[in-house]
């Protein structure tokens, strides 16, 4: 009889069980989506797919795990504490980590081309050729209406202007791109533009970048612009760019 009830799974065990499994798929899915995206055989959407489904298994993993864990305190048989305890803290770090996205994308309005001059943008040359062949979005800038939601929601996106000679800027700005990792399509000094794509950080979403530098009487301004080649709205991520990349430059030359 003692044997019996040893083999018993206490209440909850089924519900940690479900988390545990549920967990399993969760983080396949997720681990999926990325190396898919990044060896080419699933479409950024599709990643994109993939991973919010693991993202809700695993939130489902953290609900039905950590209640599994409440009501048995443990499990008999196949499975165990510790592993009821992983799938838990699997699904709350996933879900955390998407919290924290979803935050820094509120307030971001349904667009996706953000630039520091709204009314003489810089002008993609090189990169046009790749975002006919692979962008649903045209290379042309947004209008009228993408620059009045930019200046609502991101009213800090402004030209930076520097005390450095253009040619400084243009090889700080190069340095900052080779850095980050993007992809340089094109240079040209003469023209004061530079060209690159930047992936976002998962799901390889491509996004275009143009930088203007231009000398002035005294010092050297600087226009960026970043768009996405695909979907209406970016969560943000094209401004973040912008911001953080002109910061950089800035605190590069200033040392």
């Amino acid at each position: 009889m003692k044997d019996a009830l040893q083999l018993t799974p206490r209440k909850g065990s089924r519900l940690s069980a479900i988390g545990i499994w549920t967990a399993v798929i969760g983080i396949v899915l997720a681990i999926v989506s990325g190396f898919g995206a990044r060896a080419g055989f699933l479409s950024p959407f599709a990643s994109m797919g993939a991973y919010a489904l693991g993202s809700l298994l695993l939130l489902i993993a953290a609900i039905t795990a950590g209640l599994g864990l409440i009501r048995s305190g443990g499990l008999r048989g196949a499975t165990s504490r510790p592993i009821a305890w992983l799938a838990l803290l699997a699904g709350l770090a996933v879900t955390a980590n998407n919290g924290f996205v979803m935050a820094q994308a509120r307030g971001a309005p349904a667009i996706h081309d953000i630039s520091t001059d709204t009314e003489t943008p810089p002008a993609f040359v090189a990169i046009v050729a790749l975002r006919q062949a692979e962008a649903a979005n045209p290379s042309e800038y947004s209008g009228a209406e993408t620059a009045a939601e930019q200046h609502r929601a991101f009213p800090d996106i402004q030209p930076l202007v520097v005390d450095q000679p253009a040619d400084l800027v243009f090889a700080g700005a190069k340095e900052i791109i080779a850095d980050k990792g993007w992809t340089l399509v094109d240079a040209n000094e003469a023209e004061g533009r530079i060209e690159a794509t930047a992936e976002t950080g998962w799901v390889r979403f491509k996004d275009d970048v143009v930088i203007r530098i231009q000398p002035m009487s005294s010092g050297t301004r600087v226009d960026m612009r970043s768009k996405s080649r695909v979907g209406r709205g970016d969560m943000g991520v094209n401004a973040r760019r912008v911001r953080n990349f002109l910061n950089a430059l800035q605190a590069r030359l200033a040392s």
